[in-house]
């Protein structure tokens, strides 16, 4: 047959070959990421996999928890895919039954101890939580203990562990790794302090100067810095915090094939470098940090158990709740 008469059929035959090869359908993520990023991370990965049809649903995380629940109880649960904050939520979902684990995903180049043991999460990232401070504050704190300091009285602002994913683990780092547990946050309060709403409120109030000392994850200073904003962010030397975005398959997605693929891009060094350019300290050791962050090896993040940290979740709002008469 000349090769004229088979163009038509080559243009027919090579495409569905390619498809067949390679995954399709449609991939449904729910994520707590800014839009911006998860349509970065979205596109990123169509380009690995064009034959996938990515939609997603963005929104904080107790909010696609909430949603999540709704879509269990009706027996219709819509999401592949989950990326949210923080791994006391993955591992809540993973003691009910709810996730799928991926048996084959390759994390040899990460730490013991960064993902789920039995590979039912990942973490993607390393977000933590220190102090930041309007520069024309006079002292300049150095240390957790620092914000009990009458330097600091009545002008530490700090998000809620009742509404805040990220600073619930924070309360539970802190109080399971430092001296005296919740009496450090009874320090705070008898320093008046004022907790209450989220991060981009901390940092509201500490750019504009209402506040001079706020507890706050690190990104959205070190950025904002980077814009021209007053503020400067401290990796306290005792250690930080840090929650770390993990990503989870579910057990009920339609789509499982192309729901490990999502996941094993995020793993890999192209998607953990993606995570450096959105500004991000990338979970993989590898990985160079943003502008703006110590060397990776000057940053001490304390010990975190999220098993631990789910069990006593009832008991550390409790206890906040008390403390600040929330």
């Amino acid at each position: 047959m000349p090769f004229k008469r088979l163009l038509p059929l080559l243009a027919v035959l090579v495409p569905a070959v390619a498809q067949a090869q390679g995954l399709s359908g449609n991939l449904v993520l729910y994520t707590s990421q800014p839009n911006t990023d998860a349509q970065q991370t979205i596109d990123a990965f169509k380009a690995k996999n064009p034959g996938v049809n990515v939609t997603f649903v963005r929104d904080g995380t107790p909010k696609i928890l909430a949603k999540l629940s709704a879509e269990f109880e009706a027996g219709q649960p819509r999401a592949d895919v989950l990326l949210i904050a923080d791994s006391v939520t993955m591992e809540g979902l993973k003691k009910e039954g709810r996730l799928l684990a991926h048996e084959k995903a390759d994390v040899s180049a990460y730490p013991a101890g960064t993902h789920d043991s039995q590979k039912f999460w990942f973490a993607t990232k390393l977000i933590t939580t220190g102090i930041a401070y309007n520069t024309k504050a006079s002292f300049k704190p150095t240390s957790w203990q620092d914000l009990t300091r009458p330097e600091v009285k009545g002008q530490l602002v700090m998000p809620s562990p009742l509404t805040s994913g990220a600073a619930l683990i924070h309360a539970a780092t802190l109080t399971g790794t430092m001296e005296g547990g919740w009496k450090y946050y009874e320090a705070l309060k008898d320093n008046d302090a004022v907790a209450g709403g989220g991060n981009g409120d901390v940092l509201k109030q500490v750019a504009g100067g209402q506040k001079l000392y706020g507890v706050i994850v690190d990104y959205m200073p070190i950025r904002e810095k980077a814009k021209g904003a007053p503020v400067e962010f401290v990796f306290p030397k005792e250690g930080v915090s840090a929650v770390s975005e993990p990503v989870a398959i579910l057990k009920s997605a339609k789509n499982p094939d192309a729901a490990r693929a999502f996941v094993d891009f995020l793993l890999s060094k192209e998607g953990q470098e993606l995570a450096l350019k959105q500004g991000y300290i990338a979970a993989h050791p590898a990985v160079a940090l943003p502008e703006g962050y110590p060397a990776r090896e000057q940053i001490k993040v304390m010990s975190f158990d999220a098993a631990k940290a789910l069990a006593d979740e009832t008991r550390n709002k409790a206890a906040f709740a008390d403390i600040f008469g929330q």
